[in-house]
């Protein structure tokens, strides 16, 4: 028989686990208090990174911004990413404008799917992070922001070629489907203010103008497609020169007269997306410099109304104290359109509106801000004729044109004006016997005005007259006694 040894008892185990816990904890109150805090973590952390597991799989962030400027890697995968949707993906985001001929899908959020590139495995997953957003004091606005980043996962002896070769396929791909489903975008302001700063929303422009429907002059119109193209051939050109790859236009004239069709016509012919800046939304200049990093190149941005959209203090004008309240000044929109944050995006249109050109500050006017000054102003023969084809079909000569271009020649009338008459009926002589009444309608009201200008300059001359005959004449012995007595004076 083998002899048999003693088991411990459940007493002495205890008494063992006891003891070496009291070691372990003196062991831990010395080294708390020989060793120093920053010695302690460095320790701790050298041991933690020598006795972890080590995975094998590297994962690259892909934020939504870069700082104050859209992250072009995430944009791309956004739209690279849904065309690899696969079935064993669970939510997914669906949508479908009336102008898109695709539905557009975007992965939801916590999604994941499986890309390959050269025989590597890619991971994806897409993510969203939500948090509270506070003001300038401290305090919560009830407002939350949003943080949108894509997950990249692979293993780490591919970094190299993922970082050089598949990122940049992704980048090409994007443009390449972007490119094939162009649509338009109209970006505006959102509606409501934070404390961060402002946005950009966006729809689809579904303007239908184009540079062959506008009632412009034909020598005009053609001088403004010429300065687009050579502006969107010219890249290397303003890279030589040391110019921001920008251009400034101006659209005065009064209302009706195709200021916004034209713009919609330039971004049709561009296939340039449009901003519409609003000058009474911004609070301070800090928010110009934050919309403009968020616009794309290739874009149109508009400013309407310039003359009246806010009332801009004067840089050179104005008392110190009102200039330092002010947080939107014309300073900040002049350095906003052709300062150095100005050359932070390339192949950028900026147009200006007003109705008032007169009201404008010299410094917006000069070349380098306002580059082209185009007049919008009111329709002449060609233009209607231009229109007489758009909305009846006449392409020719009328009997009523003899009739209609007389009485253009004696008044002045909108091309809106002119288009609303035309859309009354689809029978061309009623809409053109529209357009004669409304033409002689114009041409009375301003024989009217003109009548009334008259009598009030009669009046006025008549007015001077009277109060020039009420004045007491000097007879010709007081004027030489008078004479005589400054002489006196004088020796």
């Amino acid at each position: 028989m083998f002899p048999t040894r003693d088991m411990p008892s459940p007493s002495s185990l205890f008494s063992a686990y006891a003891s070496m816990a009291a070691s372990m904890m003196l062991v831990r109150s010395m080294a708390n208090e020989l060793i120093p805090h920053p010695i302690r973590g460095y320790l701790l952390s050298t041991l933690r990174y020598y006795f972890k597991p080590r995975s094998p799989q590297l994962t690259l962030v892909i934020e939504e911004n870069c700082g104050m400027s859209r992250n072009q890697v995430f944009d791309a995968a956004e739209i690279y990413l849904c065309t690899k949707i696969s079935p064993n993906t669970e939510r997914l985001k669906i949508s479908k404008s009336p102008k898109e001929k695709n539905l557009t899908i975007r992965l939801e959020k916590n999604e994941k799917l499986v890309d390959f590139h050269e025989g590597i495995e890619l991971k994806w997953r897409f993510g969203c992070d939500e948090t509270e957003k506070n003001n300038p004091n401290g305090h919560n606005n009830g407002q939350r922001s949003e943080k949108r980043y894509f997950e990249l996962t692979f293993h780490k002896k591919h970094k190299d070629k993922i970082v050089s070769s598949y990122i940049q396929f992704v980048l090409d791909r994007a443009k390449a489907i972007k490119d094939e489903e162009r649509v338009l975008k109209m970006h505006t302001l959102n509606t409501s203010y934070s404390y961060s700063g402002v946005k950009w929303e966006s729809i689809n422009l579904e303007h239908p103008a184009t540079f062959e429907t506008l009632a412009m002059d034909p020598e005009l119109r053609n001088a403004v497609i010429e300065d687009l193209d050579r502006f969107v051939k010219r890249k290397d050109f303003y890279k030589r020169v040391g110019r921001a790859w920008k251009r400034g236009y101006l659209l005065y004239g009064p209302p009706g007269t195709g200021k916004s069709s034209l713009i919609a016509a330039m971004a049709n012919h561009l296939k340039f997306d449009v901003y519409d800046l609003q000058l009474a939304n911004i609070l301070r200049d800090s928010d110009l410099r934050r919309l403009l990093l968020a616009t794309a190149n290739r874009s149109i941005l508009v400013i309407e109304d310039i003359d009246c959209s806010v009332d801009l203090p004067d840089r050179r004008h104005g008392d110190g104290r009102k200039q330092h309240d002010a947080q939107l000044t014309l300073s900040g929109l002049l350095n906003f359109i052709d300062g150095l944050w100005s050359s932070c995006g390339d192949e950028r249109i900026i147009v200006f509106t007003t109705n008032h050109k007169d009201r404008l500050d010299p410094a917006l006017l000069r070349p380098g801000r306002m580059d082209m000054h185009i007049n919008m102003s009111y329709c002449n023969l060609h233009g209607f004729k231009q229109l007489a084809t758009t909305y009846l079909g006449i392409r020719g000569h009328h009997h009523l044109f003899g009739e209609i271009e007389g009485l253009m020649g004696e008044t002045q009338v909108t091309p809106a004006q002119i288009a609303e008459e035309l859309m009354r009926s689809e029978d061309a002589d009623v809409a053109l016997q529209g357009v004669i009444k409304l033409l002689k309608r114009k041409k009375m009201e301003g024989d009217e005005v003109e009548d009334v200008a008259d009598q009030n300059k009669a009046a006025i001359q008549k007015a001077k007259r009277q109060k020039l005959g009420n004045k007491p004449r000097r007879s010709g012995r007081n004027i030489v006694a008078k004479s005589n007595r400054r002489i006196r004076k004088f020796l």
